[in-house]
């Protein structure tokens, strides 16, 4: 495990006194992404490099490395014994070029190139927008990844092929926010008349409006709260659309799992997961994933990344409306993401594939077998909270969770607590408990 998160230089220093035998990978963030991206690598014996941003703030944000190098991190993935080395670099959002430079001196510290794996948007947009050289992207290139993660681009790719969605406008106050755009759809008149209230404000662009306002989706009400989201999102020079608030049916929300090789769709290793429980349970994050039968969810959304012309790790999100009786393309991440671990449990190891995409390693899936995959954290305080909610684990699969079992035998994987790893549970219990967030729950 790496036994400190170090400061860049530290680091550095750190990796100047070893070698390794085959590239490295780069993984950011360091969290509960990262760690199972992070345990699906080293399964293969992959060395993992954790980069992140310190929890004790940058360069001119307070918190200097202590005198043996280290910093704060409050993430997941440096103690684990997947991960090989953990340290800070420069955080892409404040400083493009400082990251660029960070990365490349670590490259050149390890001695050879080193694959890169970006767990959140802003991470793999960094590593394809810097270009650092000595790493190589097993995703597509950064125009591809702006076209895709584009949400006027991504729905005019749905209803060029077909695929159904949320019915959305751009808008006029806003459209050359961000993009330039001059041919917005509608202004927030004609979307509120279209659209009726409560809908719903969200980004063209998801991870810079995050940062802004703490979440990537606004409801609003009625006028009054409409004008003032998107007066917000312009003054932070954001480009967002009016989208209809969709009767979502709870818990029948899809997503296919992928990794689409660079020859195309046609060798796309791939797993349907159904997001059967969400903490909080309507509009909060996956903490019961299990594996799905829903041939056309996986049809719609290989036509969509086709379309694109992309290629690499992706989760396209669907959820059902009850409404229009049918599922809807909401969003498409390329790139790992918070439940990235039941894929692997099932027998598509998709960061390894993507790993020997780009290197001489070998890899081929052996087929997939029914999992379930739960985050134990935000499961438990659903069952301990105070809306009505039937646990969806037997006694059986507790049993196997107390004992350890679960890591030799049945069909339930974790996203952190596993046995045969301590640290990274024994670490979410240190933080959990202390008056500080992370500052990202993936």
């Amino acid at each position: 495990m790496a036994e400190q998160f170090r400061s860049t230089e530290a680091l550095i220093d750190a990796l100047a006194d070893v070698s390794f035998d085959r590239p490295p990978a780069l993984v950011s963030n360091a969290h509960v992404t990262g760690l199972a991206v992070a345990r699906a690598l080293d399964a293969h014996d992959v060395p993992v490099i954790a980069l992140d941003r310190p929890s004790d703030g940058g360069p001119g944000e307070g918190g200097p490395p202590g005198a043996d190098g280290t910093r704060r991190h409050d993430g997941l993935a440096p103690p684990s014994d997947a991960v090989a080395f953990a340290g800070a670099v420069t955080y892409p959002l404040d400083d493009l070029d400082g990251f660029r430079e960070d990365v490349e001196a670590v490259v050149d510290a390890i001695g050879r190139e080193a694959v890169a794996f970006g767990c959140m948007d802003e991470w793999a947009l960094a590593y394809a927008r810097a270009e650092p050289e000595g790493v190589r992207l097993p995703f597509a290139g950064v125009d591809t990844l702006d076209d895709v993660l584009n949400k006027s681009e991504l729905y005019a790719t749905c209803e060029a092929l077909g695929v159904p969605y949320p019915e959305t406008y751009r808008l006029a106050e806003t459209a050359d926010a961000a993009t330039g755009d001059p041919a917005p759809d509608a202004t927030l008149d004609e979307a509120a008349e279209a659209l009726g209230f409560p809908l719903v404000v969200k980004p063209e662009l998801k991870r810079e409006f995050e940062e802004a306002f703490g979440t990537n989706v606004l409801e609003v009400a009625d006028p009054v709260e409409f004008a003032e989201a998107v007066a917000a999102a312009r003054e932070e020079g954001i480009a967002v659309m009016a989208q209809k608030r969709v009767d979502i049916a709870t818990g029948r929300d899809h997503s296919l799992a992928s990794y689409v090789p660079p020859v195309g769709v046609e060798d796309a290793l791939a797993v349907v997961g159904n997001a059967a429980v969400r903490y909080p349970q309507q509009f909060g994050t996956s903490c019961l994933v299990e594996t799905a039968d829903e041939p056309a969810i996986e049809a719609r959304a290989l036509a969509v990344l086709d379309d694109a012309g992309y290629h690499g790790i992706s989760e396209a999100e669907f959820v059902y409306d009850d409404e229009r009786g049918e599922f809807l393309l909401l969003d498409v991440n390329t790139r790992p993401w918070k439940w990235i671990g039941m894929p692997v449990a099932a027998g598509a190891n998709l960061p390894m594939a993507a790993y020997a995409a780009v290197t001489d390693a070998e890899y081929e899936s052996t087929g997939i077998d029914p999992t379930r995959w739960v985050y134990l954290r935000d499961y438990l305080a659903l069952l301990a909270g105070d809306d009505a909610f039937w646990d969806r684990l037997s006694a059986a699969d507790w049993r196997r969770l107390v004992a350890g079992d679960f890591e030799r035998e049945g069909s339930l994987t974790t996203g952190v607590y596993r046995p045969s790893d301590p640290a990274p549970a024994a670490k979410l219990f240190e933080t959990e408990f202390v008056d500080r967030d992370y500052y990202c729950a993936c």
